[in-house]
């Protein structure tokens, strides 16, 4: 009764936590120690840059299998790395201006751990990879070379990931090799994708071939932890998409989530990463960012400079594709 009495004080009763069986044991001095190890379960959601609905489908029938938030992440975006029509990630993606197909991704788990691959060619599926190098080394980045051949070691096959379809428009751009950033289609390069499994953990991964026609060894925000993707547990996650430079220069995704550390929802965490690129750049209207979050409650928000930008979202209450809120207005 004393137990009991102390979980109704202290607000935990009320969230359900008396019926899980594993607590069954557990003494007030257990959660006067380490309160933060205490979860309840969690209904799961899948959310992704983009609408990019199979990659959330395959997301949510992960989760909803029971399947861990991780699993999830990785082989949610590995649809949309194995899609040849989407010319910015995976197979198929649009090559740098030697019309070298370059990949770049990274993963991230609930403890924290992490890697990333850069500049790898070769193989479609840049994302396991990256998980590879988290799981399997003791290094968080491999790049290039070296990560091409770590991953010829792990089982990858070598593949021509350059298709016909990008390979024609590599050569017509070559004609005038203008380098120009469209919003919302150059700038659309990446799926950043932020999962909640049963247990209320939460994993994300991101993964592009980058910017189409980029100088040749060129990298953005997309394997770069704290830019591209930032997980903490215990807080949130978060995600950006767009010019990378530009959240590489201000930590874009570890901002969100330290603004969501100090009490800030998932919105307004967003909001404020995206103010604090346009307070650097006067010259914003020529390229686009866009950032998702997600805290533990599994609330959810997206923000971005420009319209256009839109987040998938996929729970037991449906699957949506969400217009963000933007920086400048539509007319």
């Amino acid at each position: 009764m004393q137990r009991r009495n102390f979980l109704k004080k202290t607000g935990l009763g009320a969230t359900g936590i008396l019926s899980i069986p594993f607590l069954a044991s557990w003494t007030e001095e257990d959660i006067k120690v380490n309160p933060k190890t205490i979860a309840t379960p969690m209904t799961p959601i899948a959310i992704c840059t983009w609408n990019f609905e199979n990659a959330t489908a395959k997301a949510w029938e992960v989760l909803s299998n029971g399947g861990t938030a991780l699993d999830a992440v990785e082989q949610g975006v590995m649809i949309e790395e194995a899609d040849e029509t989407n010319q910015t990630v995976g197979k198929g993606g649009r090559p740098d201006r030697d019309g070298n197909v370059t990949l770049d991704a990274c993963i991230m788990d609930k403890d924290g751990n992490c890697g990333s691959v850069v500049y790898l060619q070769n193989i479609t599926h840049a994302v396991s990879v990256a998980r590879k190098v988290m799981e399997d080394t003791p290094h968080v980045i491999l790049a290039g070379k070296g990560a091409e051949q770590f991953a010829y070691e792990k089982g990858f096959k070598k593949e021509n990931i350059l298709t016909e379809k990008s390979k024609r428009d590599w050569l017509k751009w070559k004609e005038k090799s203008q380098y120009e950033t469209i919003i919302n289609i150059e700038n659309h390069d990446t799926i950043g994708m932020l999962t909640i499994d049963k247990n209320g953990d939460i994993a994300g991964a991101c993964t592009t071939s980058g910017m189409a026609y980029k100088v040749g060894g060129r990298v953005g925000d997309s394997p770069i932890v704290g830019a591209g993707l930032f997980i903490d547990n215990e807080v949130g996650g978060a995600t950006a998409t767009g010019v990378g430079e530009e959240v590489v220069r201000t930590v874009g995704s570890f901002l969100i989530v330290e603004l969501m550390r100090q009490g800030k929802s998932p919105q307004e965490a967003c909001e404020e990463a995206v103010k604090r690129i346009i307070a650097k750049n006067k010259d914003h209207d020529s390229f686009q960012v866009g950032f998702l979050a997600i805290n533990k409650k599994g609330e959810t928000g997206a923000y971005c400079i420009h319209p256009g930008f839109s987040f998938r979202k996929y729970t037991e209450e449906g699957h949506t594709n969400n217009p963000a809120g933007s920086y400048v207005k539509e007319e």
